[in-house]
């Protein structure tokens, strides 16, 4: 299980990439874990269908099993549109692999400028396009920017100001949750740090390198970052369970799938009502806040549904939004408070040091933090990671893989 909101600093080299991930096994010592990808639930029949790495291996469809109580937390998945380019260059920045290897990505950008002649080459390497000025964009964008600019200090034809860094978002703010003044605050912080932020401006292709903006411009560029919005799991279309037009479960305040007995869901793809709203029929935001608190009262009612008992209603009134833009810089708006700077950055980390599960990763992600301030950034990159039979390939006379070391999962 990923720890999504500490995957920018786990992209930064500020939290080791193991201690974002939750081991299911160790915590869940008493269940039996399947490692796979469910495919298709028939909640009538009470089966679900699950591809393990044994079938594909096997060639079998899946296995099917059974079950009393079905529980979906499948989150979300990146919402992408057609534009030119996308699919085959962009990468998203949603799991533990893409944040890895999107940092691999940009310290082999500036490996590639530092030692190439061609002037073309060297500015599209040094040219890193975001799209989506939500958490996951500016987050992404602030750690691994701040990243580069130290970064720079060990190249010595590689400088801060070489590097163009572009933030895209088609509406006229960044950052909603945290308010309309932190989000002009977060615009101007970012400028200042020679940030090109372009708000009402689109991705109209990114196709051949080349990133094409709906305002005009062209930016030749090997790093196209995609944050521009979620969608519900692929695989609640697969299921006989009610969806609402956006694509995700129709559940009660109880977390129950709304009208299906035995079914219950929470997270990204639960569109649970919010209770506490002033308005009527609002639903709970698809963020990590809501998520770890609605798995609690979730695995209560269960229990609760079990024994025969009452179930709990969720109700959590919103405390408000932290985001990191970099080491020492943050905002932050906390049950209407707005801090920003330094207050905001060590809110972010306390925050979701508090709520990242496990004693264990706790422990762990502090105290890489607190050697983080004794010595100096890490700046390696792990980019043979992706490709571990190179070197062997080529001792055993055999061509190494073609794949350019720097195109993590699909980035141009």
């Amino acid at each position: 299980m990923t720890y999504q909101p500490f995957l920018p600093e786990a992209a930064a080299g500020a939290i080791s990439p193991r201690h974002v991930v939750v081991p299911l096994r160790r915590v869940l010592d008493r269940c039996r874990v399947v490692i796979g990808e469910a495919t298709a639930v028939d909640h009538a029949a009470r089966t679900a269908t699950v591809r393990t790495p044994a079938t594909e291996e096997e060639g079998t469809e899946g296995i099917r099993i059974e079950y009393d109580e079905l529980v979906l937390a499948p989150g979300s998945v990146a919402r992408t549109l057609p534009i030119p380019g996308l699919a085959e260059h962009a990468i998203g920045f949603k799991t533990v692999e893409e944040a890895i290897g999107l940092r691999n990505h940009v310290l082999e950008q500036m490996d590639i400028a530092s030692s190439t002649r061609d002037p073309a080459v060297r500015d599209a390497a040094l040219t890193f396009v975001f799209v989506g000025g939500g958490y996951a964009g500016v987050e992404a964008l602030g750690e691994l920017e701040d990243m580069a600019r130290y970064a720079t200090r060990y190249y010595h034809n590689v400088r801060p100001e070489d590097m163009k860094w572009i933030l895209v978002e088609a509406s006229d703010r960044i950052l909603p949750e945290v308010g309309e003044e932190m989000g002009r605050y977060t615009v101007t912080e970012l400028r200042r740090r020679n940030i090109d932020v372009r708000l009402e401006t689109r991705l109209d292709s990114c196709a051949d390198r080349v990133a094409v903006l709906s305002d005009g411009s062209r930016f030749p560029t090997r790093t196209v970052v995609w944050t521009a919005g979620v969608k519900p799991h692929p695989v609640l279309a697969a299921t006989d369970l009610p969806l609402n037009e956006r694509g995700r479960l129709r559940c009660t305040a109880e977390l129950s799938v709304d009208g299906v007995p035995h079914a219950w869901a929470a997270g990204d793809a639960a569109a649970v009502p919010d209770v506490t709203a002033r308005e009527e029929g609002r639903e709970c935001a698809p963020n990590a806040q809501h998520a770890l608190r609605q798995a609690r009262v979730l695995g209560d009612n269960v229990v609760h549904s079990l024994r025969g008992e009452p179930l709990e209603t969720y109700a959590h009134k919103y405390a408000g939004s932290v985001a990191s833009l970099g080491l020492h810089k943050g905002v932050a708006q906390i049950y209407g408070r707005k801090l920003k700077g330094y207050p905001a950055w060590f809110m972010h980390r306390t925050y979701h040091l508090s709520r990242v599960p496990t004693f264990n990763r706790k422990a762990r992600v502090a105290a890489e933090w607190t050697l983080a301030g004794l010595f100096k950034r890490e700046i390696v990159s792990l980019g043979s990671l992706e490709h571990p039979r190179a070197e062997f390939e080529l001792a055993a006379g055999g061509k190494p893989s073609q794949d350019p070391p720097h195109n993590p999962k699909g980035s141009s």
